[in-house]
């Protein structure tokens, strides 16, 4: 495949990273009563909402940019880490709720991958 075309797939995936992490963040943000009562199913206070709308954002700002997209990356990681557990920690369904931030993960992985050579020096992935 070449540059160019990897390229546009790799932003293409991450925009629509980027998309669903915004409307995530926004839904918390505005404290929507389903971003509420999604934190209390899920054993967390509803005054945690804010604070955690603010770091999703935050991160995802930061994936966003190209200069800081590594980082956005890394932070992004751990935070979709914190989903995973909470998911586990509940008992919800494994391949629906608990591994849904493992599927966002290698999106968000996969689209920086595709559109940062920067990564190839690292995870020198061949087809």
């Amino acid at each position: 495949m070449s540059s160019n075309v990897s390229n546009w797939i790799g932003w293409g995936v991450s925009t629509l990273v980027v998309l669903f992490m915004v409307m995530d963040a926004g839904m918390k943000l505005a404290q929507l009563p389903v971003a509420l009562q999604s934190t209390s199913q899920l054993g967390w206070a509803t005054s945690s909402v804010i604070p955690l709308g603010v770091v999703l954002l935050v991160c995802t700002i930061l994936y966003a940019v190209p200069q800081t997209s590594v980082l956005g990356a890394i932070l992004l990681t751990g935070y979709l880490g914190g989903a995973v557990a909470t998911h586990a920690r509940i008992g919800s369904p494994i391949l629906t709720h608990t591994l849904f931030g493992v599927y966002v993960g290698i999106l968000m992985w996969g689209g920086l991958y595709l559109r940062d050579p920067r990564l190839h020096a690292i995870l020198p992935l061949r087809w």
